[in-house]
């Protein structure tokens, strides 16, 4: 009768055991899909921005293009670089979740059964024994008394590193913000550039077969046709490589922006030509006050660091005192499962254990320098951090003061060599000059108006460059 008994539990204890080990809690892996067009030549749908982010988008009223803005959000949304950003948020929120935990005891519930078979040779009766033992305990294990405040410490130096994963973040979206502006400014200069360069191919064109026209009349010679011809495959070539920059920029705005963009909010050729209709800023007052350096998110970001390296240094000095633990449980036991709770089958357990440093070759004090080394290390970098932000604000305002005067003096030269063009190509026509002044001047205006682009963008990049400088909006604000 008692053998069918004894073989139940140990078979259902068995296949309790086998589905048991079948059990598998990690997800199941899934290749990525791949965010890319299926053929390399192929063009992927654009993706909605998230309310989020058109919302924060909006906020940057500075972007003055509502084609800017609606970029900004694309990325916001989708950028990696942010997610990555994101999630190291929120894997320092758990980790200091997890050093906080330690600041109170862990309680565990415990549930254990015995059965076990004697053999008949090992029992003073000489016949087989079958005993059985059945336990169940509450209790906690190895809580530290925080008498020294090391793991208060800890605790701080979790948080300060988790604030500082905000403020990295924080940085990561500005630099994404300003990384975005520039490229699509690039883009928008770029196309401009492109436009120059077929305007000037249709313009040479048209006078190259004027010029061959007038060879056949005899009216000019041979190396003013070969002349002319020079200057058509000059423009061709310039076509053929700003053709392809511009599908390298639409290429790199892509990457940034972490999806395909829509070519209703791409640039076009004439976007700078009312450059302060694309970015702009407040104007900014000067000198600036220090303090508005230490609203930069990398700023804060150091300070987090330092902050959380001086509180290492308590968790350190700790170590050199006494500890104390504490375990207890509980909880009730018997040789019987249906009497496990009952009448006078309490137990329990308290542990104090006293930890007392007395010899470790110096291996705790060591821990101490460490700590004030990397206090040290981290002041410097702090102080580095403050320093980079005030070269940087102060080389932006440097070079923003002089704008105004640089563009005003290309446009006037742009003006004037058009002029001279127009002159140099007049008296060719009447026979005064040879075509040598007509391609002279021909290069020289060719020149101006690309430099003129590239002026308008380096201005429009550098006031990008001020707001990044100066923290973002709300800092840029405090000007």
């Amino acid at each position: 009768m008692k053998r069918p008994m004894m073989k139940n539990p140990v078979l259902a204890a068995a296949c309790a055991a086998a589905l048991l080990a079948g059990c598998n809690l990690a997800p199941v892996y899934k290749t990525p899909a791949l965010p890319v067009p299926d053929t390399l030549s192929g063009e992927a749908a654009p993706l909605p921005a998230s309310a989020e982010a058109l919302q924060q988008a909006q906020a940057l009223q500075w972007l003055q293009s509502s084609k800017l803005r609606e970029v900004v959000a694309l990325a916001l949304t989708y950028n990696r670089d942010l997610r990555v950003a994101v999630e190291n948020i929120e894997k320092a929120r758990a980790q200091y979740g997890i050093t906080r935990a330690d600041l109170l005891p862990g309680i565990t519930a415990q549930a254990q059964g015995n059965r076990s078979r004697t053999a008949g040779d090992l029992t003073t009766a000489g016949r087989a024994n079958i005993s059985s033992q059945y336990t169940a305990q509450l209790g906690f294990a190895s809580y530290e008394l925080d008498l020294w405040g090391r793991i208060r410490n800890l605790s701080e130096a979790a948080l300060q590193q988790f604030l500082q994963s905000q403020d990295n973040r924080r940085n990561v979206q500005i630099g994404l913000v300003a990384d975005i502006a520039n490229a699509w400014l690039t883009l928008a200069a770029d196309q401009a550039h492109l436009q120059l360069a077929r305007d000037t191919l249709d313009g040479r064109i048209k006078a190259f077969e004027l010029t061959r026209r007038m060879f056949e009349l005899g009216a000019t010679s041979a190396l003013v046709l070969a002349q002319n011809q020079t200057t058509v495959d000059t423009a061709r070539g310039d076509v053929a490589s700003y053709t392809s920059q511009v599908d390298r920029d639409r290429n790199a705005l892509q990457l940034l922006v972490g999806g395909p963009v829509p070519a209703q909010l791409l640039p076009t050729e004439q976007t700078l030509m009312g450059a302060a209709e694309t970015t702009a800023l407040r104007a900014v007052s000067v000198p600036l006050p220090s303090t508005v350096l230490l609203k930069r998110p990398d700023v804060q970001a150091a300070e987090r660091n330092l902050q959380a390296m001086n509180a290492n240094i308590g968790a350190a000095r700790a170590a050199l005192f006494p500890s104390i633990t504490l375990t207890g449980s509980v909880g009730s036991g018997s040789t019987e499962l249906d009497r496990l709770f009952g009448n006078n089958n309490g137990t329990w357990s308290f542990i104090p254990l006293v930890r007392l440093p007395i010899f470790d070759a110096g291996r705790n004090r060591a821990g101490v320098q460490v700590a004030e080394s990397n206090q040290r290390i981290a002041v410097s970098q702090y102080e580095k951090a403050v320093q980079t932000a005030f070269k940087e604000v102060a080389d932006v305002l440097a070079d923003r003061a002089q704008w105004d005067e640089r563009l005003s003096a290309q446009i006037s030269m742009v003006t004037h060599t058009q002029k001279a063009f127009d002159l140099s190509n007049a008296r060719f026509k009447a026979g005064v000059d040879n075509y040598l002044t007509v391609l002279d001047a021909q290069r020289s205006l060719y020149t101006a108006q690309q430099t003129l682009i590239a002026l308008r963008l380096s201005e429009q990049l550098n006031r990008v460059t001020l707001w990044k400088a100066l923290g973002g909006e709300e800092a840029a604000q405090q000007g």
